[in-house]
């Protein structure tokens, strides 16, 4: 007989250092869960599981669940319960891991090497918070409101642009070059690799603050009548959108929610300006288009003509380098070159000539 080994308790989300983007992003997630999740880049030894598992103890009784690489999309969404359906002719659902995770955190790691379809369901989910299953005689939904995060390493690939403008948030991570920083985090780690629950217990208080901080801001979120805004914050959202040349209004809702959940997060009486300019980047950053990174202003970028369909070609430069990485160096655009239709040519010899020129046997 086996005994099921205990899970690992996770590091306290107060005790993760270097990392303040990827922070605030969870947070404000975590707060606003219909934002559509935080999409996080970044190379290996990051903290992003880490993270993503200590941000599920702050909510209260919330469950964490990982997404296998190879689920299939039934194990996801939920299917029919073949065994109910065999033994008493019955139709019944079969919860998937969107059930189990309502309520709590989901988390995806490498995300970018997921089946679309599967990235499709979950981004569904994440920002209506309700699963649909209709397939195999059954028609169900049921409440699925988590806290999607995913993860990818640039390297191995990245999402298609219509994957990733559903993504709620971004966060970009990099490696900590600071002597000083690095030696921090890793002190941090071992003291709690050598003592697990004597570090937790250092950081029960900042965890509880955080936890209580985290239920408080979620109410204001819910009250539809609360944190007002002005027209500075909508003029302030628009500016910066069309200064990154983003796609539909995608962004401009997420901005202005983000920018909410900053606020109640923060306690404050209303939204401004300010509250929208820290949570632009981590809205902005997988939407914006290759050729609004460059130094033009928002004035520049806003007056520059659109192309009719939404793959625009990138600028070049002085040095023919291409900011956008998707065209060769020194390409040249197609031109049309002239066709001129050329007439078949007829046979040398006919075929009854060449049957006379070939020797006869003997």
């Amino acid at each position: 007989m086996t005994t099921a080994a205990s899970m690992p308790v996770p590091f306290p989300f107060s005790a993760i250092a270097g990392q303040p983007h990827l922070r605030q992003a969870l947070l404000l997630a975590a707060v606003d869960p219909g934002l559509g999740g935080v999409l996080i880049e970044g190379p290996r030894g990051t903290a992003k599981t880490t993270a993503a598992r200590a941000l599920a103890e702050l909510l209260p009784g919330a469950p964490f669940v990982t997404l296998p690489l190879g689920a299939s999309l039934e194990s996801l969404v939920g299917t029919l319960d073949l065994g109910q359906a065999l033994a008493g002719h019955e139709l019944k659902f079969a919860p998937g891991l969107l059930a189990r995770a309502n309520g709590g955190v989901l988390y995806v790691d490498e995300i970018n090497l997921l089946p679309d379809a599967l990235i499709d369901s979950l981004l569904d989910a994440a920002a209506s918070g309700v699963n649909v299953v209709e397939r195999d005689g059954i028609s169900h939904r049921h409440a699925a409101r988590f806290v999607l995060v995913g993860t990818m390493n640039p390297e191995e690939g990245t999402l298609r642009p219509q994957l990733l403008d559903r993504f709620g948030l971004c966060v970009q991570l990099r490696n900590i070059e600071d002597a000083a920083e690095r030696q921090a985090i890793v002190r941090a780690r071992l003291a709690f690799d050598v003592d697990p629950q004597g570090f937790r217990a250092k950081h029960a208080e900042a965890e509880a603050a955080l936890a209580a901080a985290l239920v408080k801001a979620r109410a204001i979120v819910a009250d539809a009548s609360a944190l007002p805004y002005g027209d500075d914050v909508h003029e302030a959202v628009g500016a910066l959108c069309i200064a990154s040349q983003v796609d539909g209004l995608r962004a401009d809702l997420v901005m202005l929610r983000s920018a909410r959940a900053l606020a109640a997060w923060e306690g404050a009486a209303a939204i401004t300006a300010d509250h929208v300019q820290r949570v632009a980047e981590a809205v902005l950053l997988h939407r914006r288009k290759p050729e609004a990174e460059g130094a033009a202003s928002a004035s520049a970028s806003a007056s520059a003509p659109v192309a009719s369909n939404t793959q625009r070609a990138p600028k070049s430069s002085g040095t023919g380098q291409n900011n956008a990485g998707d065209q060769d160096w020194g390409a040249m655009p197609p031109e049309p070159v002239g066709i001129e239709r050329v007439k078949p040519l007829r046979p040398l010899i006919s075929s009854q000539t060449a049957q006379q020129a070939l020797p006869k046997k003997a």
